[in-house]
């Protein structure tokens, strides 16, 4: 989704029903009848109260995602359709995303969607492993954080709904979440060790040798961040082009 995207849509055609209604008003005050394009009148004084209904709640409560790729994977699939929390991390004004109101920060563990700090008309989702003044290590299928290895067990390969994928189930502890990742041996992923910054978050993807991360980009700054990502509400698999109905309402962890 583009930075002005969905919700510059949304605005400019709530903005724009009702400056129709409201000239209507103006016009039937001046003239004693409505404006001469009924229909259109109408139309807007039908979907305005709509329209601002969805904005509040995109805005300001929850918004829809579509996972898009692999690299959540065990946690999210492609195909995955999910709704994000957006005033866990403070009330953010639409397209601007500028806070009004702070509310949190991001906690090592969670889930989340922010704009990608190198093209912000692109959502990306990961999982918080750094925050502010932590010093991030990731090296030989490893995580280290502050210096202390990350503890994780495998549970033997993994197989997904598209088979057998060479990379290993494994279940990590970051913090108070346990959640699943995958570790793919051979592959090659950035090491070395990241201090974050003030006001900065050190992300990275669950599949954690084949994920697009803060690896290679640097950490998210504050005001990319979009919201925590809480529960799939659907799912059509991109494979059997059919829902998998056991993820449907799986909370997420």
């Amino acid at each position: 989704m583009a930075v002005f995207g969905y919700s510059a849509v949304f605005l400019i055609i709530l903005a724009v029903s009702g400056l129709i209604w409201l000239a209507d008003v103006v016009w039937r005050k001046r003239r004693g009848t409505g404006l001469p394009t009924r229909s259109l009148v109408e139309y807007a004084r039908s979907f305005f109260p709509i329209l601002l209904v969805l904005v509040l709640i995109r805005s300001f409560l929850f918004e829809p995602f579509r996972i898009p790729s692999g690299s959540m994977v065990p946690t999210l699939l492609i195909g995955d359709f999910i709704l994000v929390n957006k005033f866990d991390y403070g009330i953010r004004l639409p397209v601007t995303n500028t806070v009004i109101i702070p509310t949190g920060h991001p906690r090592v563990g969670q889930v989340v969607v922010f704009r990608y700090p190198l093209n912000p008309s692109v959502d990306y989702i990961k999982r918080v492993v750094g925050v502010p003044g932590d010093w991030v290590r990731y090296q030989g299928n490893r995580l280290w954080i502050n210096h202390r290895l990350v503890p994780h067990v495998c549970k033997g390969p993994y197989r997904g709904p598209d088979g057998e994928s060479g990379s290993l189930l494994c279940v990590e502890r970051l913090g108070q979440i346990e959640h699943e990742i995958l570790i793919t041996p051979g592959l090659t992923a950035p090491t070395g060790g990241y201090l974050v910054p003030p006001r900065h978050y050190f992300m990275m993807g669950d599949n954690r040798d084949d994920s697009d991360d803060s690896r290679y980009w640097g950490s998210v700054p504050n005001r990319d961040l979009i919201g925590r990502a809480v529960v799939i509400w659907f799912n059509w698999d991109a494979f059997s082009r059919m829902p998998i109905w056991s993820r449907i309402g799986r909370i997420i962890r």
